[in-house]
């Protein structure tokens, strides 16, 4: 049984994350390991809803935020040569990676 690597990328900015998805995708092609993904998972929406005023006379307006977590999820072959290319991607400061081997 051939051991995995699974990742989870996260950020805030989707084109950074489909960047840093697409350099994987590169190193995997260039080194012949098998990949499956990337897997987008559930966006988190995070909202914040404010008073405009801050005394809380006036009209009853409302600011909206919303703050929204993409992720995606991709399965590789654990093969040396791939982890250590893997590694030496730079990462986005924007762009969390969590990598798990089984």
């Amino acid at each position: 049984m051939a051991k995995k690597a699974k990742i989870i990328l996260t950020s805030t900015n989707l084109k950074l994350l489909e960047d840093v998805c697409n350099q994987i995708k590169e190193i995997t092609e260039k080194t012949g390991v098998k990949m499956k993904g990337p897997v987008p998972l559930p966006t988190k929406k995070r909202r914040v809803v404010t008073r405009k005023s801050p005394c809380g006379e006036g009209t009853h307006t409302f600011d909206k935020w919303e703050l929204r977590i993409h992720r995606r999820y991709v399965e590789i072959d654990q093969d040396e040569r791939t982890l250590r290319q893997f590694m030496r991607l730079k990462m986005p400061e924007e762009v969390q990676l969590r990598v798990s081997l089984t």
